[in-house]
């Protein structure tokens, strides 16, 4: 996979967490666990896309 390839699939999955985790904090009684994991993923994400956009 290329690095605009991959830098694209880390796009697309950060803005689906970000979809999940404003469903989730929505709910009535949202899942705090879930809502931990949910921020953990996407803040992975943005560390790898930050890390990929820096000049080599």
């Amino acid at each position: 996979m290329g690095r605009d390839a991959r830098l694209d699939a880390l796009h697309s999955r950060h803005s689906e967490l970000e979809v999940l985790l404003e469903s989730e904090t929505a709910r009535p009684m949202p899942d705090s666990s879930l809502i931990a994991t949910l921020k953990r993923q996407k803040l992975a994400i943005k560390d790898e896309m930050s890390r990929m956009s820096r000049p080599a």
